[in-house]
């Protein structure tokens, strides 16, 4: 099936390796799920992916894909997007964990890699969880995020949610499905969420927990409370987990073709900062129906 297999850095995350110059979509996918399932990131090298196969893959796998209304779709469907905007290094988070439409899974496919830089990154959440102090540990047990948004037009909402929600007592259904959401349906056609959750996840596969959230991205880039209480992080707190980050850190070095699939309830990811303006690295969102 596969010519080589070999670690992903330090990771429990594998390269499976082309033979024989097979075609993505003919690959096994009880073979495929066997190995993420005990991996959680998997780079398929040498197999030339394209945005298009990569959607066309994903599918094999996926019970429904999510639209990403934060990003920049290149299809009709709006389920294959541009990585998001920019040149900046992003830090640590996994995909929409700070909505309650979280992704099983992330797809990522790289058609020009940056020159030089600009590699994805990736944490296992259930590694940052072991290494945390027992005192932060608790912290993170006895409170939970909170994440508030304001004003987000309802067709957006129909798009994420997908075709079973075509009125707006549809969205109402959808939302009270999720723990954790409250909301307010405002005379402009607009809905305010509040959604709070866990920073602590039970990975989908082995049931771990696991430091798998959005926690990072609000604690370094606002001055927002994070906690549902109206708190914040202490600087030691922080300080705790920027070192456990650095420690932790492993890079996809892209090449043109690859395709990655990494387990959203698990591992977070991030970037390096880049300068070259060609790098095209395409995503799409999905849950997965095993």
């Amino acid at each position: 099936m596969f010519s080589k297999i070999e670690a992903l850095g330090t990771s429990t995350g594998k390269i499976l390796y082309n033979s024989h110059y097979q075609n993505i979509l003919d690959l096994s996918v009880a073979k495929t799920m066997e190995i993420f399932k005990s991996s959680g990131v998997i780079l398929f090298r040498g197999f030339g992916v394209t945005p298009k196969q990569m959607k066309d893959f994903s599918e094999q796998f996926s019970g429904k894909h999510i639209i990403d209304f934060t990003k920049v779709s290149i299809d009709s469907d709006k389920f294959v997007n541009f990585v998001d905007g920019g040149m900046d290094g992003l830090i640590p988070h996994c995909e929409n964990s700070c909505f309650p439409f979280r992704p099983d899974v992330i797809w990522f496919c790289c058609t020009v890699p940056a020159e030089q830089e600009g590699e994805t990154l990736f944490w296992d959440g259930v590694r940052v969880w072991e290494e945390l102090s027992q005192e932060s540990k608790q912290l993170f047990l006895s409170k939970q995020l909170k994440f508030s948004y304001k004003n987000v037009p309802v067709d957006i909402l129909k798009g994420i949610i997908g075709s079973d929600a075509n009125t707006i007592d549809d969205i109402k259904r959808r939302l009270d499905s999720f723990d954790g959401v409250s909301y307010e349906f405002n005379d402009d056609k607009t809905v305010s969420v509040e959604y709070t959750c866990s920073s602590v996840v039970k990975n989908k596969y082995n049931h771990q927990n696991a430091f798998a959230n959005h926690f990072w991205v609000y604690q370094k880039k606002t001055e927002e409370a994070i906690f549902d209480d109206g708190s914040r992080a202490s600087d030691e707190v922080a300080d705790e987990i920027e070192t456990i980050f650095d420690k932790l850190t492993e890079n996809i070095p892209w090449e043109a073709g690859d395709l990655v699939m990494m387990d959203n309830s698990r591992f977070l990811h991030g970037r390096k900062a880049f300068t070259d303006n060609r790098r095209q690295v395409f995503t799409t969102l999905s849950n997965l129906k095993f």
